[in-house]
């Protein structure tokens, strides 16, 4: 942490006496210019209880008394010692406003030493803080960063933050919300642009999928049923015959009837032809299920986010407790 390379105790005391001298010292002084004598006394005495606070590590009240007495004078050497007591506070975005401000007339205002520490402090503290510039062309669109409105489109706004994630949000009413949530690195300049698109306009109406595959897996159920009605047809057919047949062996003397092999054959042929039948009924008619379901699936619809499938497979599935269908996408 920064904070950890502030001095204290007896090094602390002997700044704070040399800060104190910076803001009586005489003759030419720029950040004097237009402060009047009584304002830069009041403001001597405040920031006096601000070294006093800042002696004792009274870091939030010595923050505040030296706000106090930057509002009469704005002093270097105030600057200075307020950023001190920020950098313990953890407030690297404010610490460098007031090193930078402590640091903008050179070493005049401030002791050497007291100088060069001041530039070591901010090149510590610049590692810690990033910019952000935001941009949007829209008119009446309001941007927020970190949940604070900062801009009213169309314009741009650039700010100092703290490093690390930070949340923009550009919106109107009519358009839809651009949201975003950068990371941000120490020093590093980050510029945003943040477009708005009118709803209407973002808003298109596509099928799920192509508009195919919902009319093939129908025919394919089609094609299987139509399979089924003529095995039907033909087991049907087969065993008409098999009952002729039987019929002209039955034996008027014993009523009985020993069938011939070809006469066996007609009904096995038949009952194999009846199964396969109704296995073919089933798919088909999962099939043609499939094919609705898919066909509803994929009215137009609206979409913000491209969904295709790539691949359509239907399998027929037959097991001991009937038969179906399996239809398969690959999005």
């Amino acid at each position: 942490m920064v904070c950890t390379l502030i001095p204290s105790g007896r090094w602390i005391a002997l700044s704070l006496a040399l800060s104190t001298a910076a803001l009586a010292q005489e003759g030419e002084r720029p950040w004097a210019k237009g402060v009047a004598p009584s304002a830069q006394k009041q403001a001597l005495e405040i920031f006096r209880l601000g070294n006093a606070a800042l002696k004792e590590s009274q870091w939030r009240v010595a923050a505040d008394r030296y706000r106090e007495a930057l509002a009469l004078w704005d002093h270097p050497a105030i600057n200075y010692n307020l950023a001190l007591a920020l950098l313990q506070l953890d407030q690297p975005v404010e610490t460098y406003q007031r090193l930078a401000a402590a640091l903008k007339y050179g070493a005049a205002p401030l002791d050497p030493d007291k100088y060069e520490q001041g530039q070591r402090y901010r090149a510590l503290v610049e590692k810690q803080v990033a910019w952000v510039e935001l941009r949007c062309d829209v008119e009446g669109a309001v941007v927020k960063l970190n949940g604070e409105q900062v801009l009213t489109g169309p314009g741009s706004f650039k700010k100092m933050v703290r490093e690390g994630p930070i949340t923009v949000v550009a919106s109107k009413e009519g358009y839809l919300t651009n949201e975003q949530s950068p990371t941000l690195e120490g020093g590093q300049t980050k510029v945003i642009d943040l477009p708005l698109s009118i709803a209407e306009q973002a808003v298109e109406y596509r099928r799920l999928f192509a508009a195919w595959i919902p009319f093939v897996v129908l025919g394919a159920g089609a094609a299987l049923a139509g399979g089924g009605v003529g095995l039907h047809l033909s087991a049907r057919n087969q065993f008409a015959q098999y009952d002729r047949g039987i019929e002209g062996c039955v034996d008027q003397s014993t009523g009985g009837c020993v069938p011939s092999l070809d006469l066996a054959a007609l009904r096995t042929s038949g009952q194999s032809q009846q199964a396969g039948a109704m296995v073919l009924y089933a798919v088909g008619g999962a099939s043609l299920a499939a094919g609705a379901v898919l066909l509803y699936l994929n009215r137009p619809q609206p979409y913000r986010a491209d969904v295709k499938v790539e691949t359509a497979l239907l399998l027929p599935t037959v097991g001991p407790n009937g038969a179906g269908a399996t239809l398969l996408l690959s999005f």
